[in-house]
Order: C-alpha cells, then sequence, then structure tokens
C-alpha cells in the first residue's frame, strides 16, 4: 500500500477522532468564546471533512469529491439563510489551516513521509481547503442573491397596488423609481387586477416618484397602451414642476396624457364629465 494510501486510510477510519482533536484546537486559537452547541456542529462537520480529505489525498486529478463541494455549498448557503455574515466563516479559516497543517505534518512523520511527500500532502491539504472556501463563498452570494431578488420582489408588489377609491376608478400609486422589472410586474399584475376590479379609468400618480426620464416615461406609456387595449382610461397625477421640468429636458410628450396636479383633482374632473 502507498504511503498516500495508508494516511487515507487513518484520516476515513479515524475521522471522528481528528475531527475533535481539530475543532479543540482551533477553538483555543480564538480570542473568543465559542457556544458549546456549536463546537459539537463543528465537529459533526469536520468528522466529515476528514472523510472528505481522505478520498482527495489519494486523487490522481484535482476534481473534488461531490460530497465535499455540497458541504461547502451547503455551509454557504446555511449562513445566508441564518442572516450570517461570510466573514464569519473566512475568518476562521486562518486557525483552522495551521491546525490542520500542523495535524498533517504530524501525521506524515508517524507514517514515515519523506520531506517531498510531506510537502505535497500539505499542497493536497491547502488546495482541499481552498476550493472548499471558495465554494462556500460563492454559494453564500448565489443565495443571498437569491434572497434579494425575492425580497425586492415581494417590495415590488407591495409599492404597486391598485386603489379602488369609486365605482370604476383606482389609483395606481407610484412610489421610487420605475424600471423594466417594476414594470413588468405592472403589466403581469396590476392590469389583471384592473380588469378583475372592472376598473374603467386608472389615475397613475406620480407623487412618490424620485425622477422620471425617457426610459420611465416609455414604461408609463407601454403600460398605458396595454390599459387602453382592454378599455381602460389612464390619465396622471403628482406631477410635480421639477417633474415636469425634467420631462421637458428629457424631450419627453406628456401632453397626450391628461395630467392633473394631485389626486383630488383628477377625481373632480373625472366627476365634471
Amino acid at each position: 500500500m502507498k504511503p498516500f494510501d495508508k494516511i487515507s486510510s487513518y484520516f476515513k477510519a479515524y475521522a471522528q477522532s481528528l475531527a475533535d482533536e481539530l475543532v479543540d484546537s482551533i477553538v483555543q486559537e480564538f480570542d473568543f468564546e465559542v457556544p458549546k452547541e456549536e463546537i459539537q456542529n463543528a465537529k459533526k462537520t469536520y468528522e466529515s471533512f476528514m472523510k472528505f480529505i481522505g478520498e482527495s489525498i489519494v486523487s490522481e486529478t484535482e476534481k473534488m469529491p461531490d460530497g465535499l463541494l455540497d458541504w461547502s455549498k451547503e455551509n454557504g448557503e446555511r449562513q445566508a439563510k441564518n442572516g450570517g455574515r461570510i466573514s464569519d466563516i473566512v475568518m476562521r479559516y486562518p486557525d483552522s489551516r495551521q491546525v490542520f497543517i500542523d495535524k498533517v505534518t504530524s501525521i506524515g512523520k508517524e507514517f514515515d513521509l519523506g520531506m517531498d511527500e510531506v510537502v505535497l500532502l500539505i499542497k493536497k491539504v491547502n488546495l482541499i481547503l481552498d476550493i472548499s472556501i471558495n465554494e462556500t463563498v460563492f454559494a453564500f452570494e448565489r443565495f443571498s442573491e437569491l434572497l434579494l431578488e425575492k425580497a425586492q420582489d415581494e417590495v415590488n408588489e407591495l409599492t404597486a397596488p391598485v386603489v379602488p377609491i369609486q365605482d370604476g376608478i383606482a389609483v395606481l400609486p407610484l412610489i421610487g423609481s420605475i424600471d423594466y422589472d417594476r414594470a413588468k410586474l405592472i403589466m403581469e399584475k396590476v392590469v389583471p387586477e384592473i380588469k378583475k376590479l372592472q376598473i374603467e379609468c386608472l389615475i397613475m400618480d406620480f407623487s412618490g416618484i424620485v425622477n422620471i426620464d425617457a426610459q420611465i416615461a416609455k414604461y408609463v406609456f407601454d403600460i398605458r397602451s396595454v390599459l387602453r387595449l382592454v378599455g381602460v382610461n389612464t390619465i396622471a397625477s403628482g406631477v410635480r414642476p421639477d417633474l415636469a421640468q425634467q420631462a421637458v429636458t428629457e424631450g419627453i410628450d406628456l401632453t397626450s396624457v391628461p395630467t392633473f396636479a394631485n389626486v383630488k383633482q383628477a377625481i373632480e374632473s373625472l366627476e365634471e364629465e
């Protein structure tokens, strides 16, 4: 049996005791107290990690076991899901790496490895640790982005409500800024809701819009065109002087849309018809 084969078998056979020893050593290096529950969870995690190392050090390629990659991804996703910081994981790697190297060097001596073989073994362990932390960070970022997108979708839905105010009349308060995603949401969610409520006239209120540009105007006109196709009249309110000035500067023609200073004036104009 080759030296690395023996060490591989050793890591897999004594994974639990190695994990306990390493975690205890790593915790001693920290200048903060680690909860007992976290220590126990770490020992279980490191036990799996020891087995992954045992598989990896005899691999002739740099391809890591799927189990190691999955384990690393789960670490990152769990941290993101719990609202933690990726730095809390990364900051522990230097101490963990040093303890790993010391232990691997000691094991290498026990198995009478030569200096070159010990160096090669340490390189393999370093590669495993590097790939593991990379996968953890990538998974954290991906999952964080998914959570952010989900939260943004929820916010978008809350910031584009259709508010019925009279029979056949409703207000759509526009808040913040309008981009492609919000315009798409209005198309997909608001337009069907307007049909369901049997709205004949929709007042699009710009009071909460921070600024207006050609792109926003395009989105608004697209929404207005779709509503017109389903028989809904659209008027605008809350176009402040600064927004009107921006519209002129951007070369936006708002003359085709009946425009009023506020919702009250818009409603009064409808009552006069």
